[in-house]
C-alpha cells in the first residue's frame, strides 16, 4: 500500500528583525537603489507587487493563519490551499487521482492541482520542474523520445520527489535520471501508448452520438403521434377485418378501408423520420486544427495540436495560443495574455520553472511568481519552451469546454406548441368520443327493430368505430411537428448563406422574438481595422486623412488642417525620424502573414501606427528598423500606467526614451512641446489646446494615442532608481517626467457599412440595441451615437458603477440604459440575467472565452466566427461568420419568418380541422347509414398529403423587409392571435356553409333528380350515381377551398396582397402544382380507392367557383377590426364553455375512474425507482469515501515505505 505524501508548508516570514537562528532574515532581498557616477551594486530582493491581491494569476493568497518556526518568529501562511492539502482531490474529482497500472508517479488529478488555482505549494509537492521532468519521463531539452511505446517499468512518487534542494540542478536541464524502458515497435500508430492511456490525447470527446433509433423514439414520444398511432392501429385492424373478415355481398366492391390505417402509419413514419434525421445531423464541432512546434528526440517538429500529449516540450512565440496546460521551462521575457481564460486583462510575466524552484527553496518567492501556463491563453511577447502537464479534458481549456455541454431550455415556441398539442389531443379525443357515443346510442336504439344478420350488425358497429377514429385523425394536426421542423431546417439552411451558422436549431425561432440585443463594439459594430485618420505634430502641424473634408466635423477641431501627406512632408527630417522610431521601435507588433497576405500582427492600435509609418514616414521592414538601432531597455505596456516605452542609443552616444500611450496621461507628464520644429517649454494655453483636441477626437469616436520623448546623456541617468534584478535598467516611473510632447494621433475603427441602418431597422422592429464594450465611456458613447444606439434621453454607464447597483436601481436604469462602457464579462452576464428576469428575450454577442457565461445565459448567444474563441462558439447558439451586426438583423428576420411559418400553418391547419371535423361529424350523425360525406381515404388526402405539402409551402416563404415593421411577440403572447382566430373561424364558417349547402341542397340546386321512381336496378344505379357525383363535388370543392385558402394564409396581417413575393418562392409554386395535379388525378383516376367518380365541365366549374370565393371572403374578413373580432370571439368562447363544460367534466370523471388502477401502478413503479436510485447513491458514496482514503495515491505511486516529509518552505518578504 502506498504511503501518503506529507507536503511541506510554504510560509512567509515577515519578521526580518527576528534574531532567531531559524529565521530567514539573512536572505538578501532585492530593492531599488540609487545610481551614482561611481556606480553601485544592486542588492537582491524579491519584487514587491503593488497588486498582490489582484486576479491576474497570483500564486500566493491572503494571510489566513499564522505559524511559528520558533517562539520568537511569526510565520504567516499565504497559500490559498494549505500545503498539506495541495494534492488532495477536490470533491467529485477523486477518479482523476486513480489510474490502474500507472507507470508514472502522477495521475492526471495531481497535475491538475497545479492550476486549481495556480499553486506553488502543489508545484513544490510535485518536485518542481525537475520532479515533473522525472515523473513525466521526459527531457526538458530533447523532449519525448519518439521510440517510446509501452512503458514497462514504473516510477514511484518517492523516486521523483525525494531529491534534496542541493541535488536540484539550477540549469534548464540537469539530465534525466529516470530511464524509459519501452517495449514494442515505435511506429506512429503505436507511439506513446502508456502515456496516452494515462493522460489521454489533446482532443475533447465527441458528444456521444444518439442512435437513430433513439432519436426516432424521442421524435415519436409526441402526444399527437401517440394518438395517431392508436388511430392507425384501430383503423388498420378494422380495415383488414372489413376486407378479409366478412363476407361480401354480390356485386359489392372490394373494401379498401385498410388503406386508411396504412396511410396513417405512413404519416407517422414520415413525421418521425423527418424529425429524427434533422436531429441526426450533428452540430458542427469547431475544433482547433492547427500545427504547433514541439521538441521530440532533440529535434523541433511541427505537429497537429491534437497530437500534443503530457510530457511534450512545446515552443512558444508571440501570437501563439497555448494548446495545453504546462510549466514554463526557459525563455526570454515571456508575457502572456490570460484574459480569454481568466478574464484578467493584465499581462502575466512568466518565471522559468527552475528559477521559481530556487526562490521557493531560498524562501524568496513572491505572491505573483508565475511559472504556470494556462491553455487557451496567448503569448504577447517573448520566446521560450514549456513542459505540457495537462491536455484535452484534463486541461483548463478542456474543462471549460466540457462544462458548457448541457441541454438547452425549451424555446417559447416549443412550450406553446407543447400546450397546444395537448389541447388539440384532448379536443380530438373528446370529439371522437362524443360522436361514438351519439352513433352508438343510435345503433343500440335501432337494434330491437333490426332484422339484419349478426355479421351485418357487427359491421355497422365497426363502421361507427371507424368514423370515430377518423374524427381523431382529422382533429389532430399531424402536420404541426413536421411544419415546425421543416420551417426551422429551411431557415437554418438559408441563414448559413447569410453568414449565420445556427448551432442550435431552435435558436433562429427564438431570435424572432428577441426584444433586446447586447452587442460588442469592436469588430461587430466597427470594422476592427484601425487606421490613423487625424493628428497633430507639436502644436502647429495638424492633419486629417484627406484634409478637412475627410474627418467629419474637423473644422470644429482646428481651421487649418492639412492632408496627412502634406503635413508629414512639412516636418523636419529630425522630427520624422523621431516619429518613425517612436512607432517602429517602441512596439510589440511584428510583420507576418495572415491568409497568405503580408500584414502587421499585433494589437490593432500598434498595427495602425505601423501602417501609418510605412505609408507616410518611409519606414522599411520592422525587423530592419529595430536591428539598426541599439535598444537598451524596453518598458512593456501596462494597463495601470497605460503606456509603453523603449530606450535607444543614438549615434552621438546619447540615449533617447520613447514613450507612447494614452494621450491624457502622456500630456500630464510633458513639460515641453515641438514648436516650429524645435523644443520649447509648454505653456498652459498650449496644454489646454492639446487637451481640447484630445476631447474633440474622443467625442468623434477616435482613440487618442500620444508620443513623447526625452534625451539623456547616459543610461541609467544619474540619481535614477534602477530595477532590483537589472541595474542597467531604470524604474520607468522615476524617469517618466518632463517629457517632450511629440505627436497626438486619432485612430479610428470605422463603423461597418450598413450598421447604422441595421440599428435603425432593429429599433423600428421594437428591439432595443445596447452597446456593451470594454472601451472608455467617451469613445463608447461617440460610436453609439454615430450608429444610432445612443439617444439624447438614453443612459450611458460604466461597468464598475453598474455592478454596484441594487436590483431595484438596476431595474430602474435598464429601460433607458443604452451604453455599458468599461464593462467586464461578468458585467455583461449580470446585464443579460437581469434583462431576462424582467421578461426580455435577450440576444448577446461575445468573442472571448470569458464571454461564455453571458452567451450561455442569454436566450440567443451570438459568437464571432472570425475573432471568436472555441469556447465562445461552443457556448453560443448562432455563430456570425462575418462578425457583422448586420447579420444579426438577418437572423431576426429569419427568426420571425420561422414564427410566421408556424403561425401560417396553424391558421391553415386549424381551419381545415374545424371544417373537416364538423363536416364529418354532422354528416355522419345525420346520415341514415351513419357514414361521413368524406370517406376515410378522402380525409387522408386532405389531412396527410395536403398537411405535409402545406407545411412545405408555407415554411419556405423567405422574410421580407416589412417583417421588421412590427414589434416582437412577447413570451406570454398566445400562439394563435386574435387576427388568426378571425381568419380561422371566418374561413371555417364559409367552408361549412358551402359544403353543407352542396351536401344537403346540392341536388336541388344542380337539378339532380334523387327520387327513386321505381325499384329497378337501373333506377337504383342512377340515383346512386347522382349521389356519388354529389359527394364527389362536395369533396372536390372542399379540397379546392383548402388550396385557395393556402394563399390567404400567406399573410398574417390585415393587408390584402396575398400574392406578394409568391413569384420568388419556387417551392410554393411547385408544391401547389403538385397539390392541384394530385387532386385532378384523384377525381379522374381515384375511382374505388377514393370512392369518387369523374366530373364533367359544369361540375368542375361549380367546384372551382364555390371554392375561389374564399379569396374575396378573406378580404371581407380583413376589413373587420380586430377589436370587434376579439369581442365576438370571447363571447363565443364563453357560450361554448357554458354548453360544453358539463360534458367535459363528465368525461373527466369517467377518465378519472378508468385511470385509477393505472395511477396506482405508476405510484408503485415510482417508489421502486426511488428506492433503487437511493441505494445506488449510497453505494456510490461509500465507494467514493473508500477511494478518498489515500487521495494523492495512484496505482503507480509509491511502494510501501516510510512517509516522505519534505522540509518546510519559508518565503521571505519585506518587513
Amino acid at each position: 500500500m502506498t504511503d501518503r505524501l506529507l507536503v511541506p508548508s510554504i510560509a512567509i516570514n515577515t519578521n526580518l528583525d527576528d534574531g532567531s537562528p531559524e529565521s530567514d532574515a539573512s536572505i538578501p532581498e532585492p530593492t531599488p537603489t540609487r545610481s551614482s557616477e561611481a556606480g553601485s551594486f544592486l542588492t537582491v530582493r524579491p519584487p514587491a507587487s503593488p497588486t498582490a491581491h489582484s486576479l491576474d494569476g497570483e500564486t500566493l493568497g491572503d494571510p489566513s493563519r499564522s505559524r511559528s518556526n520558533s517562539s520568537a518568529s511569526q510565520i504567516h501562511q499565504w497559500e490559498r490551499i494549505a500545503p498539506e492539502d495541495a494534492l488532495k482531490p477536490d470533491r467529485g474529482t477523486e477518479a482523476d487521482f486513480v489510474v490502474e497500472d500507472n507507470p508514472f508517479p502522477f495521475a492526471p488529478g495531481h497535475l491538475n492541482k497545479l492550476l486549481n488555482p495556480k499553486s506553488l505549494s502543489a508545484y513544490y509537492a510535485l518536485g518542481g520542474i525537475r520532479g515533473l521532468e522525472a515523473g513525466l519521463r521526459t527531457d526538458l531539452v530533447s523532449g519525448l523520445n519518439l521510440s517510446e511505446t509501452v512503458l514497462s517499468d514504473k516510477v514511484t512518487f518517492a523516486d521523483v520527489t525525494s531529491h534534496t534542494a542541493a541535488e536540484k540542478s539550477t540549469t534548464p536541464h540537469g539530465g534525466q535520471a529516470i530511464s524509459n524502458e519501452v517495449a514494442g515497435d515505435a511506429s506512429a500508430s503505436n507511439r506513446f501508448q502508456s502515456r496516452l492511456r494515462v493522460y489521454k490525447d489533446n482532443t475533447l470527446p465527441e458528444k456521444k452520438p444518439t442512435s437513430i433509433w433513439k432519436l426516432m423514439w424521442l421524435a415519436y414520444k409526441d402526444k399527437i403521434l401517440i394518438l395517431l398511432s392508436f388511430a392507425a392501429l384501430v383503423s388498420l385492424v378494422l380495415g383488414l377485418y372489413e376486407t378479409f373478415g366478412r363476407t361480401k355481398k354480390e356485386g359489392e366492391p372490394a373494401s379498401v378501408d385498410w388503406v386508411e390505417g396504412l396511410a396513417i402509419c405512413i404519416a407517422i413514419i414520415i413525421v418521425v423520420l423527418v424529425g429524427a434525421l434533422n436531429d441526426w445531423q450533428k452540430e458542427r464541432q469547431f475544433k482547433e486544427d492547427r500545427e504547433v512546434k514541439a521538441i521530440r528526440s532533440g529535434t523541433s517538429v511541427l505537429m497537429s495540436v491534437h497530437d500534443v500529449t503530457v510530457g511534450d516540450i512545446l515552443h512558444m512565440e508571440p501570437g501563439d495560443v497555448f494548446p495545453a496546460d504546462g510549466i514554463f521551462i526557459s525563455g526570454h521575457n515571456v508575457k502572456c495574455d490570460e484574459s480569454s481564460a481568466t478574464g484578467e486583462s493584465d499581462q502575466m510575466k512568466k518565471t522559468p520553472g527552475a528559477e521559481a524552484w530556487q526562490h521557493i527553496i531560498a524562501g524568496t518567492a513572491w505572491p505573483k511568481m508565475d511559472p504556470f501556463i494556462i491553455s487557451g491563453s496567448k503569448v504577447l511577447e517573448g520566446v521560450g519552451t514549456y513542459l505540457v502537464t495537462s491536455v484535452g479534458v484534463n486541461s483548463s481549456h478542456g474543462k471549460t469546454m466540457m462544462a458548457l455541454r448541457q441541454d438547452s431550455e425549451p424555446t417559447p415556441l416549443q412550450v406553446k406548441l407543447f400546450h397546444l398539442a395537448g389541447y388539440i389531443a384532448k379536443l380530438g379525443t373528446g370529439a371522437a368520443l362524443l360522436l361514438f357515443t351519439v352513433l352508438l346510442i343510435r345503433f343500440l336504439a335501432g337494434l330491437p327493430g333490426n332484422t339484419s344478420p349478426a355479421a351485418d350488425k357487427a359491421s355497422t358497429f365497426l363502421d361507427i368505430l371507424i368514423v370515430a377514429v377518423t374524427i381523431i385523425v382529422v382533429a389532430v394536426p399531424e402536420g404541426l411537428p413536421l411544419a415546425v421542423t421543416l420551417a426551422l431546417a429551411f431557415a437554418t439552411t438559408r441563414m448559413l448563406k447569410e453568414n449565420n451558422l445556427v448551432r442550435i436549431l431552435r435558436a433562429c425561432e427564438t431570435m424572432g422574438n428577441a426584444t433586446t440585443i447586447c452587442s460588442d463594439k469592436t469588430g461587430t459594430l466597427t470594422q476592427n481595422k484601425m487606421s490613423v485618420v487625424a493628428g497633430i505634430v507639436g502644436r502647429d502641424t495638424k492633419f486629417a486623412a484627406s484634409g478637412e473634408e475627410t474627418l467629419e466635423g474637423s473644422k470644429s477641431i482646428e481651421p487649418q488642417i492639412l492632408t496627412t501627406r502634406t503635413a508629414v512632408d512639412s516636418l523636419s527630417k529630425r522630427i520624422r525620424e523621431i516619429l518613425r522610431h517612436s512607432i517602429a521601435i517602441n512596439s510589440t507588433a511584428f510583420e507576418g502573414e495572415e491568409n497568405g497576405i503580408q500584414t502587421f500582427i499585433g494589437s490593432k492600435t500598434e498595427t495602425a501606427l505601423l501602417g501609418f509609418a510605412r505609408t507616410f514616414l518611409g519606414m522599411g521592414p520592422v525587423a530592419e528598423e529595430r536591428a539598426s538601432h541599439s535598444v537598451i531597455q524596453l518598458i512593456p505596456f501596462d494597463s495601470g500606467r497605460k503606456c509603453m516605452g523603449a530606450v535607444i542609443k543614438l549615434p552621438d552616444g546619447k540615449y533617447r526614451l520613447l514613450v507612447k500611450g494614452a494621450a491624457e496621461i502622456l500630456l500630464a507628464q510633458s513639460s515641453k512641446e515641438i514648436l516650429d520644429g524645435v523644443e520649447s517649454l509648454m505653456s498652459e494655453d498650449a496644454r489646454r489646446e492639446i487637451e481640447s483636441t484630445i476631447n474633440a477626437y474622443a467625442k468623434k469616436s477616435l482613440r487618442t494615442i500620444a508620443m513623447v520623448y526625452q534625451d539623456f546623456e547616459k543610461w541609467p541617468p544619474l540619481g535614477s532608481l534602477t530595477l532590483e534584478d537589472d541595474k542597467s535598467s531604470v524604474e520607468f516611473e522615476d524617469v517618466f517626467q518632463n517629457m517632450t510632447f511629440l505627436c497626438l494621433v486619432g485612430i479610428q475603427d470605422p463603423l461597418r457599412e450598413g450598421v447604422a441602418d441595421s440599428v435603425r431597422r432593429c429599433q423600428n422592429a421594437g428591439i432595443v440595441v445596447r452597446m456593451v464594450t470594454g472601451d472608455n465611456s467617451i469613445t463608447a458613447q461617440a460610436i453609439a451615437t454615430e450608429c444610432g444606439i445612443k439617444t439624447d434621453d438614453g443612459i450611458a454607464m460604466e461597468g464598475p458603477k453598474f455592478r454596484q447597483l441594487s436590483e431595484r436601481d438596476m431595474d430602474a436604469v435598464l429601460p433607458r440604459l443604452q451604453v455599458l462602457a468599461r464593462s467586464s464579462p461578468e458585467d455583461k452576464r449580470i446585464l443579460v440575467a437581469r434583462l431576462k428576469s424582467l421578461g426580455e428575450t435577450v440576444a448577446v454577442t461575445g468573442d472571448g472565452t470569458n464571454d461564455a457565461p453571458a452567451l450561455k445565459t442569454a436566450d440567443i448567444g451570438f459568437s464571432m466566427g472570425i475573432a471568436g474563441t472555441e469556447v465562445a462558439k461552443e457556448a453560443s447558439s448562432i455563430i456570425l461568420m462575418d462578425d457583422n451586426f448586420s447579420s444579426i438583423v438577418k437572423a431576426v428576420m429569419w427568426g420571425r419568418a420561422v414564427n410566421d411559418a408556424v403561425s401560417k400553418f396553424l391558421q391553415f391547419q386549424i381551419t381545415v380541422n374545424i371544417t373537416a371535423v364538423l363536416l364529418a361529424f354532422v354528416s355522419a350523425v345525420s346520415s341514415p347509414d351513419m357514414h361521413s360525406v368524406l370517406t376515410a381515404v378522402q380525409l387522408l388526402w386532405v389531412n396527410l398529403i395536403m398537411d405535409t405539402f402545406a407545411a412545405l409551402a408555407l415554411a419556405t416563404d423567405p422574410p421580407t423587409p416589412e417583417i421588421l415593421d412590427r414589434k416582437p411577440t412577447p413570451k406570454r403572447a398566445p400562439l394563435i392571435s386574435v387576427n388568426m382566430w378571425k381568419m380561422i373561424l371566418g374561413q371555417a364558417v364559409y367552408q361549412l356553409i358551402v359544403t353543407f349547402i352542396l351536401y344537403y341542397s346540392g341536388a336541388k340546386i344542380l337539378g339532380y333528380d334523387m327520387t327513386l321512381h321505381s325499384n329497378t336496378e337501373e333506377e337504383r344505379d342512377r340515383v346512386e350515381l347522382l349521389k356519388f357525383q354529389l359527394n364527389t363535388i362536395v369533396f372536390n370543392t372542399f379540397v379546392w377551398m383548402q388550396i385557395f385558402n393556402e394563399f390567404n394564409n400567406r399573410r398574417l396581417d390585415n393587408k390584402f396582397n396575398i400574392f406578394e413575393g409568391v413569384h420568388r418562392n419556387w417551392f410554393f409554386i411547385g408544391i401547389n402544382c403538385i397539390m392541384v395535379g394530385g387532386q385532378v388525378m384523384i377525381i379522374f383516376v381515384g375511382g374505388a380507392a377514393f370512392q369518387v367518380t369523374r366530373l364533367d365541365g359544369v361540375q368542375w366549374a361549380v367546384c372551382i367557383l364555390c371554392a375561389i370565393f374564399c379569396l374575396p371572403w378573406a378580404v371581407v374578413l380583413r376589413t373587420i377590426p380586430d377589436r370587434f373580432a376579439e369581442i365576438v370571439i370571447n363571447f363565443t368562447v364563453k357560450i361554448f364553455g357554458v354548453v360544453f363544460d358539463p360534458v367535459g367534466r363528465a368525461f373527466g370523471r369517467v377518465f378519472h375512474i378508468l385511470n385509477t388502477p393505472f395511477r396506482g401502478l405508476a405510484r408503485l413503479i415510482r417508489a421502486k425507482t426511488r428506492r433503487e436510485r437511493r441505494d445506488s447513491t449510497e453505494m456510490k458514496a461509500t465507494n467514493d469515501e473508500e477511494s478518498a482514503v489515500s487521495p494523492t495515491t495512484s496505482s503507480g505511486g509509491d511502494k510501501a515505505g516510510s512517509p516522505l516529509s519534505p522540509p518546510p518552505i519559508t518565503i521571505t518578504t519585506t518587513a
